[in-house]
């Protein structure tokens, strides 16, 4: 096989059965005495594989499918939400898609009856016990398994890269475009990005009330994917009341037209200009969300995120934007000696400054409420015909008081939590 002459499709992210594969369709009739074991090897990797993927059907397909998807490279970052690009790269990925081609169209009959190994017919035809996948949603995982069956049916290699180059222009390449959400993890090599695979499915219909704040977060976010201009956005107010559910709900609602959302927490703030260096130059967008963001006086970390919203001499590329949630408008703690001069600083409109500036960076400001007694029975209400709770309205609501006045007053969380307490009665 010609794996080693793969020009852009090089390392692959799990190159180990891949190399191990090619060995044996080289080696498996030499007599050689690691064959045998090692094609019961790498069964067990594709099983395993499998399991951790949710993946059926023909595993080597799959795993060949997976590192297709997964191979951050010159021509399929540059396809990513865009489609097929024009140049002489597109004869060089050809090339590549054909050796893959030939991986595809390996016939291990041969090989199953040298080896005496007669299971791996089980493999290539593979029915799992698991259907759930620990690392893609399942409409990932079921898109990424249609895809290794085209990718089957394909008559050429010509007909393969068409259908590889559709799935990079509607669902992206490697991390950022299999997954929606993100965190930053800090290694000694700088700040990672990775994954966060298990994210709550909710949706802006489901947050009751609260029309205005969510239309005008998602009038901001319509124009950010869009590509028009866009601002910084602060979610403020109450807790409990939808903001960081508002922020989830962008995140499934957006991912389809090239919304990815970045989770840092301020101590981590130190490693904002790497985080935006990595994503600068992809063709999602990117939210880097900051949930519930406020200082104290004695806490700095402001100033990183200040240089990085606006300020430093490097401009913040079109592609990222700031949204924050937080229950201070300000962000930063003020004290009544700040504006009564009381202090020893001679400036004290200076500090005032300081600590406002931070909130002025965010050029859209989104005011959630606590609701008032009607408004929170709307809401218990509305949840409770959501989730098919058929108690009598006036017992509900009477029900709902007595909860609220115990756990935490008046708030969309609290109606959630109370709902959630009646569903596990039931």
């Amino acid at each position: 096989m010609r794996e080693e002459e793969l020009i852009i499709y090089k390392e692959p992210k799990d190159e180990t059965i891949l190399r191990d594969m090619v060995w044996l369709m080289d080696h498996y009739r030499s007599g050689d005495g690691r064959s045998r074991p090692l094609f019961y090897d790498c069964m067990h990797g594709l099983l395993e594989m499998a399991a951790l993927h949710g993946f059926s059907g023909n595993l080597w397909h799959c795993y060949l499918t997976d590192l297709l998807v997964n191979n951050e490279n010159s021509y399929s970052v540059a396809c990513e939400m865009r489609g097929e690009v024009e140049g002489s790269i597109n004869q060089l990925v050809l090339h590549d898609i054909a050796i893959y081609k030939e991986l595809f169209e390996f016939d291990f009959t041969a090989m199953m009856d040298v080896l005496k190994a007669p299971e791996f017919g089980i493999v290539i035809d593979y029915e799992s016990p698991i259907r759930s996948s620990r690392v893609y949603s399942t409409k990932i995982r079921d898109r990424i398994s249609r895809l290794a069956e085209q990718f089957a049916a394909s008559e050429s290699a010509l007909e393969m890269k068409a259908v590889l180059t559709q799935f990079y222009m509607e669902y992206g390449v490697g991390k950022f475009g299999l997954h929606k959400a993100f965190r930053v993890v800090h290694t000694d090599n700088g700040a990672q990005i990775e994954p966060i695979r298990n994210i709550s499915h909710v949706q802006l219909d489901d947050l009751i009330g609260y029309e205005i704040p969510k239309k005008k977060l998602t009038d901001n976010t319509d124009a950010f994917v869009a590509g028009r201009k866009a601002n910084n956005c602060l979610l403020f107010g109450d807790a409990g009341t939808g903001k960081s559910t508002s922020i989830k709900a962008i995140a499934n609602e957006y991912y389809d037209k090239g919304l990815r959302i970045i989770e840092i927490y301020k101590h981590q703030f130190k490693d904002l200009n790497d985080v935006v260096a990595q994503v600068k130059n992809r063709n999602y967008k990117f939210i880097i969300y900051m949930d519930d963001l406020s200082f104290e006086e004695f806490e700095t970390e402001y100033k990183y995120l200040k240089a990085v919203i606006e300020g430093g001499l490097e401009k913040k590329p079109n592609n990222v934007l700031i949204y924050a949630t937080s229950n201070r408008r300000h962000l930063v703690r003020e004290n009544y000696e700040d504006k009564e001069g009381r202090r020893e600083d001679m400036h004290a409109s200076d500090t005032v400054q300081e600590k406002l500036s931070l909130v002025y960076r965010f050029g859209v400001t989104i005011f959630f409420c606590g609701p008032d007694k009607k408004q929170f029975q709307e809401i218990v209400k509305g949840l409770a015909a959501r989730y098919g709770i058929t108690m009598a309205e006036e017992t509900l609501l009477a029900e709902a008081d007595k909860w609220e006045l115990s756990h935490g007053g008046l708030s969309g969380r609290t109606a959630q939590q109370f709902i959630d307490y009646l569903r596990g009665q039931i």
